[in-house]
């Protein structure tokens, strides 16, 4: 049995769509613009910007020193929709490898077509790269670092064919 499957929290989630869940037509606009950037950490920046640019299809789109870390690199990727996901390397902070922890990061999702995913999938098959498939719409897969990442089939503003904004 899965921890908390046996757990039937239906009351508990009615409870709070009828509480903070405002029906589409009554909700006021966000006050965010959207993600300016996700930041993440790279231990090679070679190795991140192959992955990101020359695997997944994002372009760089920049890279400088960080401001907050001389030496250190700050580099951006495009994911669509003037959004970006942007990475850090901190040469000689020993930074030890990605942990998935209870208050961290658990994954970035990504919008793709399905032609998109379906060649990013044929390619990990090619390279012998591990991924997991979920729903036969999300595609589960680490970069680099180990950071966990989804493709997704879904439009943005949708989740299994249900809007969610």
């Amino acid at each position: 049995m899965q921890p908390g499957s046996h757990v039937d929290r239906t009351a508990e989630w009615e409870q709070l769509r009828s509480t903070y869940l405002a029906p589409k037509a009554d909700r006021p606009p966000t006050s965010a613009r959207g993600f300016h950037h996700v930041a993440a950490l790279s231990s090679d920046v070679e190795t991140t910007v192959n992955f990101y640019q020359g695997v997944l299809g994002f372009p760089l789109t920049d890279l400088f020193e960080n401001r907050d870390y001389p030496g250190s690199t700050h580099f951006f990727f495009d994911v669509g929709n003037g959004n970006s996901i942007a990475f850090f390397d901190f040469p000689g902070l020993g930074l030890g490898d990605y942990a998935e922890v209870l208050g961290g990061l658990h994954h970035i999702a990504i919008s793709v077509t399905p032609e998109v995913w379906d060649t990013t999938k044929a390619k990990f098959d090619a390279v012998g790269r591990e991924y997991a498939i979920v729903s036969g719409t999300s595609m589960y897969f680490a970069g680099p670092d180990g950071e966990r990442l989804e493709f997704i089939k879904e439009p943005l503003g949708q989740m299994y064919g249900h809007e969610v904004l």
